[in-house]
């Protein structure tokens, strides 16, 4: 190499050199900018969202119109009493008594829990009527009412299992539930203080 090519590639070298330095510079402002603009937007955002959930969860004055108070039906109290329960205190004096005790029949079990659900509904006795109408209103059910002997005991306001039985038993037309030989098959359903015992023969 000759001694006028070495300034030459000095220079050059200065050059490339210079150039990097430039680069490296104008990358590493574009980087810091970069960097500056998400994290900003981040931020911005979090606050956007923060100022929007604060601004929604602040209480606002509203006027309400005033209405005319809707009537309710009152809800029954709860008494903590069901079926299984209704049921073992049902049987328990049957044997008392020197009769058999019931066994369960799943299709008499069907009639049971559909009055149970229609007594709550209403919130009160039917006097039966939901029983007697059940073949006509329900035709799919009929076969029941065909096949069984049913008899339908219903008693309500019952504190317990035995305050249950107590209020059929001195019932002339309910004690048949406790005394009656004759029937075989049974279901009982309760809740809240209402029962109902479907008996079969």
């Amino acid at each position: 190499m000759s001694n006028k090519e070495v300034p030459k590639l000095a220079k050059f070298a200065k050059f490339v050199a210079g150039i990097l330095f430039l680069g490296t510079c104008l990358l590493t402002v574009l980087v810091i900018f970069l960097v500056g603009f998400v994290k900003g937007y981040a931020i911005g955002q979090f606050d956007a969202q923060k100022t929007l959930v604060s601004s929604t969860t602040k209480p606002v004055a509203t006027v309400v119109p005033t209405k005319a108070p809707v009537a309710t039906k009152p809800k029954a109290p709860s008494i903590g009493f069901g079926g299984p329960q209704l049921w073992e205190a049902v049987n328990k004096r049957r044997v008392e008594l020197g009769v058999n005790p019931l066994s369960v029949k799943e299709e008499v079990c069907t009639i049971a829990s559909i009055r149970l659900n229609q007594l709550l509904e209403t919130g009160k006795l039917d006097g039966h009527i939901g029983f007697s109408e059940m073949p006509e209103e329900r035709p799919d059910l009929k076969w029941i009412f065909d096949k069984y002997n049913l008899s339908e005991f219903l008693v309500a306001g019952a504190e317990s299992p035995q305050n249950a039985v107590n209020l059929w038993e001195n019932s002339l037309g309910h004690k048949q539930l406790m005394s009656g030989g004759e029937f075989v098959w049974g279901c009982i359903y309760a809740q809240n203080g209402f029962g109902v015992a479907i008996a079969a023969y």
